[in-house]
């Protein structure tokens, strides 16, 4: 499984979005966002409502799982951009982008040297 980490929005570095990705075949990836933090910056957050592609099943996923940083977990066949709006405590509210990013797994190639 691939993961990476991407800063968004110049203001708020203290809040991330980060994803992974596993190829399960047939054009399918399982994915998964969540927001990336320290504990007390978490902390501040009431809830995520994650807008995914309109061709989604539900594609607006409201997450309030703190323990695990607010993550989203699915599948899908494309790439996108993820919109995150986080909903503090306090009631503020910020908004992040992420351009979700799925690959390929990177075939090994086998030896052919003759005896």
């Amino acid at each position: 499984m691939k993961a990476t980490r991407f800063k968004i929005n110049k203001g708020f570095e203290n809040y991330n979005i980060s994803q992974s990705y596993e190829y399960i075949g047939d054009d399918y990836w399982d994915w998964a966002v969540w927001i990336e933090a320290k504990k007390e910056d978490l902390e501040k957050i009431e809830f995520v409502t994650y807008n995914l592609h309109h061709t989604f099943i539900n594609p607006v996923r409201v997450i309030k799982d703190r323990e695990s940083k607010f993550k989203l977990e699915t599948s899908g066949w494309g790439t996108f951009t993820i919109y995150a709006i986080l909903t503090f405590t306090n009631n503020t509210i910020i908004q992040l982008e992420h351009e979700l990013e799925l690959e390929y797994p990177k075939k090994t190639l086998k030896s052919t040297k003759k005896k």
